[in-house]
């Protein structure tokens, strides 16, 4: 008797200004999912937050988004009610409202099994300004910054200004705290244009970061496990513009990678230990992907950020990564389902807690 095919629950699309890459990340999963194991179960976001069952990610925007959509928590109409249910469930929802602890939470509460980081790790892999104070408690080498609140630049523009400019040294990066895929990123050449993109980050964010520059080469790492992690060889992401923006991520399609990236010996195996102690310090399960600077002339690494729903498209470099690794994208997702799996299992072994 053949075995049951388990239902894995892909969600996409989803609230945040990366509503579209979600979409491309989506479809690679959908085409890489192993048809002899796993059915899947696809489940579109919309921009508000409804949720209803597709054919798959494949679909046409107004396919996807036509038809009637059902409400997303429990005391709204239940998706339960309509048969629409899932062995494992798989997040592909990048940016808020996916990627920072929210579906991990709706997740938690249902007491379902999930694919990647749980609510705490989500969340601080999303808030930047809570990431690297993280990092820095653990020790881990990163370039200076500045954070500013929306408050303190409408009503002391002038005092912002100065703080910055004291502290760091042009270039300088200027970013939302909690979006991805370069969104809302603007670097600022001349003390001039810092005003024009605070106010570009500030669309997005209540919470910005200004990071000072480095000149030398943008370096990533993926990470693979929940308690016992792996690192994959690290890539190298050559930008075709001034740094690779969301236009050249996902438009232009003008930027090279190198996987692995030529590096010596000694480096590889240090971006594969601050990506693992990045990892452990987040408290990460599952996946994530660990992006690095390696400055020019001191060969200094410095860790930029860690992303607990990387990319999945076709060109993104976890998946990339991990081929290189020798695990290619199918057995990949396979191996991210039973980490899934794992760490259900490894809950529902601790003692129920009571609350009085």
């Amino acid at each position: 008797m053949p075995r049951r095919k388990l239902a894995v629950g892909l969600l996409f699309g989803g609230r945040s200004a990366e509503h579209e890459v979600s979409l491309r990340s989506a479809a690679a999963v959908y085409g890489n999912l192993d048809r002899r194991k796993y059915r899947p179960v696809c489940l579109y976001v919309n921009k508000r937050g409804d949720v209803r069952k597709v054919a798959s990610p494949l679909l046409s925007v107004a396919e996807l988004t036509a038809g009637p959509f059902l409400g997303f928590l429990p005391w709204q109409e239940g998706m339960s009610r309509r048969g629409v249910s899932a062995d494992i469930y798989f997040p592909v929802l990048h940016g808020p409202y996916g990627e920072d602890g929210t579906i991990q939470g709706l997740l938690e509460l249902a007491d379902v099994p999930y694919v990647g980081a749980g609510v705490a790790a989500s969340a601080l892999g999303m808030d930047k300004v809570l990431m690297k104070s993280l990092f820095r408690a653990a020790g881990l080498p990163q370039v200076k910054y500045e954070v500013l609140q929306e408050r303190e630049w409408r009503t002391g523009q002038k005092a912002a200004r100065s703080r910055i400019r004291s502290s760091l040294r042009l270039p300088v990066f200027v970013k939302p705290a909690n979006l991805g895929s370069s969104v809302g990123i603007t670097k600022v050449k001349a003390w001039s244009a810092l005003g024009a993109a605070i106010r570009t980050a500030l669309r997005y964010d209540r919470k910005i970061l200004v990071e000072q520059g480095v000149a030398g080469r943008e370096i990533e790492c993926a990470v693979l496990g929940n308690d016992a992690p792996s690192a994959s060889l690290p890539g190298e992401l050559i930008p075709y513009r001034e740094f690779y923006d969301y236009e050249d991520k996902y438009l232009l399609g003008k930027t090279r990678f190198i996987a692995p990236a030529s590096l010596p010996r000694g480096i590889v195996r240090e971006v594969q230990r601050l990506s693992l102690h990045a990892f452990q310090a987040v408290d990460g399960a599952g996946m994530a992907r660990v992006d690095f600077f390696l400055e020019t002339g001191t060969r200094r690494l410095f860790i930029s950020e860690i992303n607990t729903i990387p990319g999945f498209t076709e060109i993104s470099m976890f998946p990339l990564l991990w081929t290189l690794s020798g695990l290619p994208f199918p057995r990949l997702l396979d191996r991210l389902i039973r980490l899934g799996f794992e760490r259900h299992a490894a809950k529902k072994r601790l003692p129920e807690k009571y609350s009085r």
